[in-house]
C-alpha cells in the first residue's frame, strides 16, 4: 500500500514509517510549506487551508500523527489555540480533502490521546466510558469528532488513543527520567494517580495492525494492559535506574510552575485500559512496565 502520514517525523511517526517500509509499504508525507519533499510527497498548510488534493488520489491508507506539543509551553489563551488548530483545524482539512476526492483512501488511522477521559480517579476507563470535561480533554474529544467524518465517505476510521509513549530516544522518558539520573527522583503530588503507558514497539505494533485489519474501527485504547500508579512507576524507574526516589514534588508546586496543564498532565488519573485491544486478542510485547524499562534502557 501507499500510506500517507501526517507527523511523520516525530517520535510514533518515525519508528512506524520504518516499520511499514520493512513491511513492503511505500510511505508518503504530507509536509508543510518550507520542507523538503521525496517523490510520492503531498503538500499541505492546515493554516491556509490548502491541500494538493490531486496527489492523495494515489493514497491507499492515511495515518494522522500530527499535533502541536501538548508538554511544548506553558498554557496560554494563545498556545491553546495552537494546539486546538494543530489537532482539529488540520484534521478538518485533511477530512474534507480525502472524502471529496473520487479515489478515497481505504482506511483513515488517526491519533488520538487518553487524555479523553480527564481525571478519573480509581474508574476502570474503558473505550465505552465517557469524555472528561477539562481543556485537554474537550480537546481530544473535538480531534476525535473531525476524524470519524470521515465514516460518512466510507472510509474506515480508526482513533488510537494514547498513553504516555515510552521510549529511551526521545518523547516523555527521557525527561520523566532525568530527576531519577542526578539522583532527585520522587513521585508527583500525591503519587496515586493512574498512568496509561505504552512502549513504543507496542504503539507502532498497534497502528501497523489498524492499517490492514478490518476489526479495527473506531476507538481503541492504545495502552498497556497495565497501567501504574505514579507511585509505582517512580518506584520502578529508581529500581531499574540504580537510583533514589526520595524527592516528591508537592503538587501545590507542580501547579505553580506548569500552571494549568499540571493537573491534566501530572496529577490527573486516567486508569485507562485497552479493552477493544484485548477482545480482538491484539499482543503486547511490552504488558508490564519494569521489563519494558529494563529493555529500552538495555540495563540488568
Amino acid at each position: 500500500m501507499r500510506v500517507l502520514i501526517s507527523g511523520a517525523s516525530g517520535l510514533v511517526g518515525t519508528a512506524l514509517s520504518r516499520a511499514l517500509s520493512r513491511d513492503g509499504h511505500t510511505i508518503a508525507r504530507l509536509v508543510r510549506p518550507g520542507g523538503g519533499t521525496a517523490e510520492g510527497d503531498v503538500r499541505w498548510d492546515p493554516a491556509s487551508g490548502m491541500i494538493d488534493s490531486a496527489a492523495l488520489q494515489a493514497v491507499d491508507a492515511v495515518i494522522n500523527l500530527a499535533g502541536a506539543s501538548i508538554a511544548g509551553r506553558r498554557w496560554t489563551a494563545a498556545s491553546k489555540a495552537v494546539l486546538r488548530g494543530s489537532r482539529i483545524d488540520s484534521t478538518r482539512l485533511l477530512v474534507d480533502a480525502i472524502a471529496r476526492i473520487p479515489r478515497r483512501p481505504r482506511v483513515l488511522v488517526s491519533a488520538s490521546a487518553t487524555g479523553y477521559y480527564g481525571d478519573r480517579g480509581d474508574e476502570v476507563l474503558t473505550e465505552a466510558s465517557k469524555p472528561g470535561s477539562d481543556f485537554l480533554a474537550l480537546l481530544v474529544r473535538d480531534w476525535e469528532t473531525e476524524a470519524m467524518r470521515a465514516r460518512a465517505a466510507g472510509i474506515r476510521t480508526v482513533m488510537l488513543r494514547f498513553g504516555i509513549i515510552l521510549d529511551s530516544k526521545g518523547g516523555a522518558l527521557p525527561k520523566m527520567l532525568l530527576p531519577f539520573r542526578i539522583g532527585v527522583g520522587g513521585q508527583m503530588g500525591p503519587g496515586r494517580q493512574w498512568m496509561p503507558w505504552i512502549a513504543l514497539a507496542d504503539a507502532v505494533q498497534v497502528a501497523r495492525a489498524a492499517l490492514l485489519d478490518e476489526r479495527f474501527e473506531g476507538a481503541f485504547n492504545t495502552v498497556a494492559p497495565n497501567p501504574v500508579r505514579n507511585s509505582e512507576f517512580t518506584r520502578i524507574a529508581a529500581k531499574v535506574l540504580h537510583r533514589p526516589a526520595i524527592f516528591a514534588v508537592p503538587g501545590v508546586a507542580l501547579r505553580v510552575m506548569l500552571g494549568e496543564m499540571a493537573k491534566p498532565l501530572l496529577l490527573a488519573s486516567a486508569r485507562v485500559v485497552p479493552d477493544a485491544l484485548t477482545k480482538i486478542r491484539c499482543p503486547f510485547r511490552f504488558p508490564e512496565l519494569e521489563p519494558a524499562l529494563h529493555e529500552m534502557l538495555r540495563l540488568r
